[in-house]
């Protein structure tokens, strides 16, 4: 039990220490974390307890993509914004099918979007080690800046 709450105080204090890069890499993080655990859901026996697993862990990761689609800066000039507010949208759809009908392939769907986006971010935060694309972000900001 002990254990259980360092470990939450730990996951709290790296998310409140984490840069604005970082913790959009925790985000895409998370969102992958959850449709793992849904995927992993589907083989499940028990159908009440099949569909709530499913259920609660996409739910979790729509929340996470709707997070990531707030947090985009329309105001930043060209098509980047617009481009991944239609990506989100794309995921966002996939992950209510993949609820709705209980199917895996929209699931993959939206991994596979949501892998690409990763690997992108975290490129851009290795080439960038002030880990903000424009480098004039405010601490605490999680406008993703194209």
């Amino acid at each position: 039990m002990q254990y259980d709450k360092i470990a939450r105080s730990y996951k709290a204090q790296s998310v409140q220490t984490a840069s604005p890069g970082k913790l959009v890499l925790m985000l895409f993080d998370g969102c992958l974390r959850f449709t793992t655990a849904a995927r992993r859901a589907f083989e499940e026996e028990e159908f009440t307890k099949k569909n709530e697993d499913i259920n609660n862990n996409l739910i979790r990761a729509q929340n996470i993509v709707t997070e990531l689609q707030a947090s985009l800066d329309m105001s930043v000039p060209g098509d980047l914004p617009g481009t991944l507010y239609r990506l989100y949208d794309y995921v966002m759809h996939n992950l209510q099918q993949a609820n709705l009908n209980k199917e895996l392939k929209p699931i993959d769907e939206a991994d596979k979007v949501i892998s690409e986006l990763r690997e992108a971010w975290a490129e851009m935060l290795t080439q960038n080690p002030e880990d903000t694309p424009s480098g004039d972000q405010q601490a605490g900001s999680l406008s993703l800046r194209a």
